[in-house]
């Protein structure tokens, strides 16, 4: 990872302090190179250079920087950012930071209070994508047409809920990964994912007529190894493998092809699938423990937040007004 800010993060250039922080810089992000995700090192890349920029614009010097000026850019940027985009701001801040053991520049009082004033003003709640629960699985999967576009679309999709699998791991999977098993279900190993980062594998299980969907799809582009799913170019040329941004592309355009309305298409993202699936498995009243095993979870933060209204349905308000008649 090499992380090059638009400008001098240091403050001014050719001083002797200035250049023995940048060296400091470069040499953790050369030490950090591969031991974060792509998502994260291209994340800090952008997030430092968009700091190292506004201190440039006020005069301000990004590393070392003042707690006063890392509460004033967060002051800033809540003006027009998300309040998640502010925090990942922060948190790559700090990273640099740690690497120069000024850790407590970001954890001063004065950037806590400008986080604070934020989501005082914002609120923490993020916008959740549309969940991809079964009904609306189905209809994607009859819409789809007989292109072999097509079959690897509705293999792409039946996986997804399936296995519950985020955008990054779904493209990643071999089509030696997939096992079936005699009768008729299968199984695909995920060999690495944003909490399994060191790559010890996980295995997902998949249902049967996932499994044929998958099959159909394989058979029909000759794949037998590499990439499990891979680009359609015209005239059927399968390319080498996907993007992981093509994912919510491609659900959203099964979307439009269903003929649903664009409410719904557009709310569709990479992560619509597993959090249908987290959904549809509350609805049925599956236990938290298995829930927690499908979705790879460490924790009910995210299971509590797909599935809130209908937990809110569950709760005590809601069986007093069914005891009393209300509901």
């Amino acid at each position: 990872m090499y992380l090059e800010p638009q400008v001098d993060p240091c403050g001014e250039p050719g001083t002797e302090r200035g250049a023995a922080l940048a060296e400091q810089l470069q040499q953790f992000a050369r030490a950090a190179s591969g031991a974060f995700s792509r998502n994260t090192e291209r994340a800090l890349r952008s997030d430092l250079a968009i700091f190292a920029e506004w201190c440039a614009e006020h005069g301000e010097r990004a590393l070392p920087a003042k707690p006063e000026t890392v509460a004033a850019f967060v002051d800033s940027m809540a003006e027009t950012r998300a309040p998640a985009t502010v925090r990942r701001y922060v948190t790559s801040i700090a990273i640099a930071h740690r690497a120069l053991g000024l850790e407590k520049t970001v954890k001063s009082p004065l950037v806590c209070l400008a986080l604070k004033r934020m989501h005082r003003k914002k609120g923490r709640r993020q916008e959740q994508a549309t969940g991809l629960t079964w009904p609306l699985r189905l209809r994607l999967l009859e819409a789809a047409g007989g292109r072999l576009i097509d079959d690897r679309n509705r293999a792409l999709l039946a996986v997804a809920y399936d296995a519950m699998l985020r955008r990054a791991e779904l493209v990643s999977l071999q089509a030696v990964d997939l096992l079936v098993e005699l009768q008729g279900d299968g199984s695909l190993l995920v060999r690495r994912s944003k909490t399994d980062g060191e790559g010890g594998g996980e295995i997902v299980w998949i249902g049967p007529d996932t499994v044929r969907l998958v099959r159909a799809w394989l058979g029909r582009a000759g794949i037998e190894d590499g990439r499990l799913f891979r680009s359609v170019g015209k005239g059927g040329r399968i390319g080498e493998g996907l993007h992981p941004c093509q994912v919510p592309r491609i659900f959203k355009a099964m979307a439009r092809e269903a003929g649903l309305p664009e409410a719904v298409a557009g709310g569709l993202s990479g992560h619509s699938a597993r959090v249908g699936a987290a959904q549809d498995m509350v609805a049925a009243g599956i236990e938290l423990p298995a829930i927690l095993h499908a979705g790879r979870w460490k924790s009910t933060a995210m299971v509590n937040r797909y599935g809130e209204r209908l937990l809110a349905r569950r709760s005590g308000a809601a069986q007093l007004a069914r005891i009393q008649g209300r509901a």
